[in-house]
Protein backbone atom coordinates (compact mmCIF):
# COMPACT_ATOMS: atom_id res chain seq x y z
CA UNK A 1 0.00 0.00 0.00
CA UNK A 2 2.58 2.46 0.94
CA UNK A 3 4.88 1.29 -2.21
CA UNK A 4 2.26 3.19 -5.05
CA UNK A 5 1.83 6.33 -2.53
CA UNK A 6 5.74 6.26 -2.35
CA UNK A 7 5.59 6.30 -6.06
CA UNK A 8 3.11 8.74 -6.54
CA UNK A 9 5.04 11.28 -4.10
CA UNK A 10 8.05 10.39 -5.86
CA UNK A 11 6.72 11.62 -8.95
CA UNK A 12 5.72 14.73 -7.80
CA UNK A 13 8.99 15.60 -6.16
CA UNK A 14 10.90 14.78 -9.62
CA UNK A 15 12.89 18.00 -10.01
CA UNK A 16 14.24 17.06 -14.03
CA UNK A 17 12.49 16.25 -17.13
CA UNK A 18 14.37 12.72 -17.15
CA UNK A 19 13.01 11.33 -13.45
CA UNK A 20 10.22 12.76 -13.89
CA UNK A 21 9.45 10.85 -17.19
CA UNK A 22 11.20 7.41 -16.15
CA UNK A 23 8.80 7.66 -12.62
CA UNK A 24 5.67 8.25 -14.87
CA UNK A 25 6.90 5.52 -17.38
CA UNK A 26 7.51 3.13 -14.63
CA UNK A 27 4.86 3.77 -11.99
CA UNK A 28 2.05 4.99 -14.27
CA UNK A 29 -0.50 3.80 -16.80
CA UNK A 30 -0.06 5.25 -20.57
CA UNK A 31 -3.63 5.92 -20.31
CA UNK A 32 -3.41 7.00 -16.42
CA UNK A 33 -5.85 9.85 -15.29
CA UNK A 34 -5.57 12.76 -13.26
CA UNK A 35 -8.49 15.10 -12.29
CA UNK A 36 -8.77 17.10 -8.92
CA UNK A 37 -10.28 20.83 -8.34
CA UNK A 38 -7.69 22.58 -11.22
CA UNK A 39 -6.87 19.92 -13.42
CA UNK A 40 -8.22 17.09 -15.51
CA UNK A 41 -5.62 15.49 -17.52
CA UNK A 42 -4.99 11.84 -19.32
CA UNK A 43 -1.93 10.46 -20.41
CA UNK A 44 1.56 10.26 -19.06
CA UNK A 45 2.53 13.64 -20.98
CA UNK A 46 -0.33 15.77 -19.39
CA UNK A 47 0.08 14.16 -16.07
CA UNK A 48 3.76 15.66 -16.69
CA UNK A 49 2.59 18.85 -17.56
CA UNK A 50 0.52 19.39 -14.31
CA UNK A 51 3.70 18.34 -12.18
CA UNK A 52 5.45 21.10 -13.70
CA UNK A 53 3.24 23.67 -13.78
CA UNK A 54 2.92 23.04 -9.55
CA UNK A 55 6.76 22.81 -9.65
CA UNK A 56 6.59 26.43 -11.45
CA UNK A 57 4.27 27.80 -8.88
CA UNK A 58 5.63 26.64 -5.91
CA UNK A 59 9.58 25.51 -6.82
CA UNK A 60 10.81 25.18 -3.47
CA UNK A 61 8.21 23.06 -2.12
CA UNK A 62 8.01 18.87 -1.70
CA UNK A 63 5.00 16.74 -1.32
CA UNK A 64 4.51 14.45 1.69
CA UNK A 65 2.75 11.90 2.94
CA UNK A 66 0.68 13.41 5.87
CA UNK A 67 -1.69 10.66 7.12
CA UNK A 68 -1.30 6.43 7.08
CA UNK A 69 -2.71 5.08 3.44
CA UNK A 70 -6.45 3.04 3.69
CA UNK A 71 -6.41 0.38 0.82
CA UNK A 72 -8.52 -2.37 -0.25
CA UNK A 73 -8.71 -3.90 -3.50
CA UNK A 74 -7.13 -1.61 -6.48
CA UNK A 75 -7.80 1.81 -4.81
CA UNK A 76 -5.70 4.01 -2.41
CA UNK A 77 -6.45 6.56 -0.61
CA UNK A 78 -3.94 9.16 1.62
CA UNK A 79 -3.46 12.66 3.12
CA UNK A 80 -0.57 14.42 1.41
CA UNK A 81 1.04 17.94 1.81
CA UNK A 82 2.77 20.31 0.07
CA UNK A 83 4.93 22.96 1.50
CA UNK A 84 8.90 23.45 2.20
CA UNK A 85 10.56 20.89 2.87
CA UNK A 86 10.52 19.87 6.56
CA UNK A 87 8.05 22.37 7.59
CA UNK A 88 4.43 21.91 7.99
CA UNK A 89 2.67 21.81 5.03
CA UNK A 90 0.59 24.87 3.58
CA UNK A 91 -1.49 23.04 1.36
CA UNK A 92 -3.15 19.80 2.25
CA UNK A 93 -5.06 17.36 -0.19
CA UNK A 94 -6.42 14.14 -0.51
CA UNK A 95 -6.15 11.65 -3.23
CA UNK A 96 -7.45 8.44 -4.62
CA UNK A 97 -5.51 6.01 -6.55
CA UNK A 98 -6.77 3.39 -8.37
CA UNK A 99 -4.35 0.96 -9.88
CA UNK A 100 -4.07 -1.31 -13.09
CA UNK A 101 -3.54 -4.76 -13.33
CA UNK A 102 -0.10 -4.35 -13.58
CA UNK A 103 0.06 -2.24 -10.12
CA UNK A 104 0.56 0.99 -11.91
CA UNK A 105 -1.17 4.26 -11.37
CA UNK A 106 -4.38 4.36 -13.26
CA UNK A 107 -6.74 6.99 -11.85
CA UNK A 108 -5.91 9.65 -9.56
CA UNK A 109 -9.26 11.69 -8.51
CA UNK A 110 -7.50 14.26 -5.84
CA UNK A 111 -9.58 16.70 -3.15
CA UNK A 112 -7.87 19.77 -1.78
CA UNK A 113 -8.55 19.79 1.88
CA UNK A 114 -6.82 22.79 3.37
CA UNK A 115 -5.44 26.20 0.77
CA UNK A 116 -4.09 29.27 1.82
CA UNK A 117 -6.29 32.52 0.61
Amino acid sequence: MNDIVNAYLDTWNARTDADKKALLERHWSADATYVDPLAEVAGRESIGSVIEAVHAQFPDFVFSQVAEPDSHHAQTRFQWGLGPADEEPIIIGFDVITEDEDGRIRTVVGFLDRVPA
